[in-house]
């Protein structure tokens, strides 16, 4: 898709330090990373959200979700916890319009913090 920055990363077009890579799906270290342990894991088909994606194919999403669980298991902190977020649309955040999961971990996430 033309002047997506995620379809270009899946290109190779823009680099990304990518920590797992399948037929379908394509993890990366977050560029902004708001915990020690922050990867996005995206789809290589392009879908604006996860209300999209899951409207067009719940098996590429479950690929998402164990890709996401596969990351934390390979950065260490399956077994202490952390979080799969898909910010969905404007007012929740998200800012590039593929979808995309961030996994975060490797301190502690509850909320409120403190």
């Amino acid at each position: 898709m033309a002047e997506c920055l995620f379809c270009a990363i899946v290109a190779g077009e823009i680099p990304a330090a990518t920590v797992l890579e399948t037929d379908r799906i394509l993890a990366f270290r977050d560029i902004n990373p708001q915990a020690p342990t922050h990867v996005l894991v995206i789809p290589k088909e392009h879908h604006p959200n996860v209300a999209a994606l899951a409207a067009a194919d719940g098996a590429l999403l479950a690929e998402m979700i164990a890709g996401a669980q596969r990351v934390a298991a390979d950065e260490g902190v399956s077994q202490t916890g952390y979080r799969v977020v898909f910010n969905t649309g404007a007012q929740a955040g998200q800012t590039v319009h593929h979808v995309h999961g961030h996994v975060l971990g490797g301190r502690s996430l509850t909320w409120p913090p403190g």
